[in-house]
């Protein structure tokens, strides 16, 4: 009876392995959906990073996996994407390749938050230590200000995750970095893998803090996603250098359409170009002293052709808006800084612009007129009915009434003419020598 029994449940057995067995082969493998991002952290980028989480969330993806490869960039960008990263019921991995990539300033802090932190062999993370646009140290109490509230964020952000707190620290203080095998050892990270499969099959099994999920990706069909056209010219649209140069090249447009009425196309040009330069200022934290200065520029620029400076407000209003581009996205972040060069170069090209105009505005004022009355005084014309001492004289295409100043003069006679008198009575004289005249 007990043989039997035994037999039975056995049977079972081999009938529930079976049946699992069949489960198992017949189930769909994971899906985990691949995010490329090589770039810097801004609006336009984290609005990337952030959509592609909740497309994993929407479309049921079983994790995930953002390719990450960045310099850093803006605090308040960074932000948005950690809080979508805390908040994802979806696991979310932070994979710091290919070999060459970084995860440097801003781009710890999204390690550190994610659920699995891992990077590919010959990687670099660290380096989180803020700085102002210029790349160099904040002034010291603003300073003391920003790292320790940063220092804050990361530790909490490490110790919440089960890392290594006190080096995410030293990452912010002392802009520490290690390598992958280095992070790895001092539990900055959770694995290092040399490429996507491998990443996905180590990281099997294992169950996230603080949320507690159990990752399922070995074998995974993997999605990969890139970003989009659209978010690629948004993204070279926040550029400060091509800012700054919409911004001129708008405040030029407008100005030729406001002094020649009618011409159109520099108006419409200018009018898009300050459009999309306020989209840049939109996305951008800017400083208004910056902007003013660049609106002080602008006005020393059309005054000096109505105010005859001799070209101290044009010089003045290159200054201001060197000045003005460098200030203007301060304090924006680690990299988003107008270039010197770029802003000398505008500001050089407005100046010489000036200047080639007050020389054509010289140019026409110190010009003979060739029109009225002035025009005739020098001319020589031929007597049509002489001159005794008054007659008809041909000059300039026309007849005219004239008076003789040195005796009568015949017909047919070359004569000069040296004043235009009351009534519109040329006073001549004889030429003093024959001159071919045309009728």
């Amino acid at each position: 009876m007990l043989l039997l029994r035994g037999f039975s449940a056995l049977l079972c057995a081999f009938a529930v392995a079976l049946a699992l067995a069949g489960t198992a082969v017949g189930a769909d493998p994971p899906r985990v959906l691949a995010v490329e991002f090589e770039n810097d952290i801004n609006p336009v980028t984290a609005d990337y990073l952030t959509g592609a989480i909740d497309q994993a969330e929407k479309d049921g993806y079983d994790a995930v996996v953002i390719l990450m490869d960045t310099p850093g960039g803006l605090d308040s960008a960074m932000r948005d994407i950690i809080k979508k990263e805390l908040a994802s019921p979806v696991p979310v991995v932070v994979y710091v390749s290919p070999p060459g990539s970084r995860a440097a300033s801003a781009g710890v802090f999204i390690t550190m938050a994610a659920d699995v932190a891992a990077m590919a062999p010959n990687t670099n993370i660290g380096s989180s230590t803020p700085i102002s646009t210029s790349g160099g140290n904040i002034p010291s109490d603003l300073r003391r200000k920003v790292i320790n509230d940063a220092a804050a964020y990361i530790r909490g952000l490490a110790e919440t995750h089960g890392r290594n707190a006190d080096w995410a620290e030293q990452a912010v203080r002392q802009a520490s970095n290690l390598t992958a095998e280095e992070a790895l050892q001092k539990n900055v990270v959770d694995v290092v893998a040399p490429d996507l499969p491998t990443l996905l099959n180590d990281i099997d099994g294992m169950r996230t803090e603080p949320k507690g999920l159990v990752l399922h990706t070995a074998g995974a069909d993997v999605t990969t996603i890139h970003m989009s056209l659209w978010k690629r010219i948004l993204d070279t649209l926040i550029d400060p250098n091509i800012i700054v140069l919409l911004l001129s090249l708008g405040v030029l447009g407008i100005t030729v359409e406001l002094f020649n009425p009618g011409l159109i196309f520099p108006g419409t040009f200018g009018a898009i170009a300050l459009i999309v330069a306020f989209f840049g200022l939109q996305v951008l934290p800017v400083s208004a002293a910056g902007i003013l200065l660049i609106l002080l520029a602008a006005a020393f620029f059309v005054a000096e052709p109505f105010v005859m400076s001799h070209g101290a407000l044009a010089l003045a209003g290159a200054a201001c808006f060197v000045v003005g581009s460098l200030m203007l996205f301060d304090p924006a972040g680690h990299g988003y800084q107008v270039s010197i060069w770029v802003a000398l170069a505008i500001a050089g090209t407005f100046t010489l612009l000036m200047v080639f105009a007050l020389t054509k505005i010289v140019q026409a004022r110190r010009r003979k007129p060739v029109t009225g009355e002035e025009d005739l005084v020098g001319q020589v014309g031929v007597v049509r009915k002489p001159l005794d001492p008054s007659g008809l004289v041909f000059v300039h295409g026309e007849l005219w009434q004239a008076q003789s100043d040195g005796g009568s003069i015949g017909v047919g006679a070359n004569v000069l003419v040296e004043s235009v008198g009351e009534g519109l009575v040329l006073h001549v004289r004889p030429a003093e020598a024959p001159v071919a005249v045309t009728a």
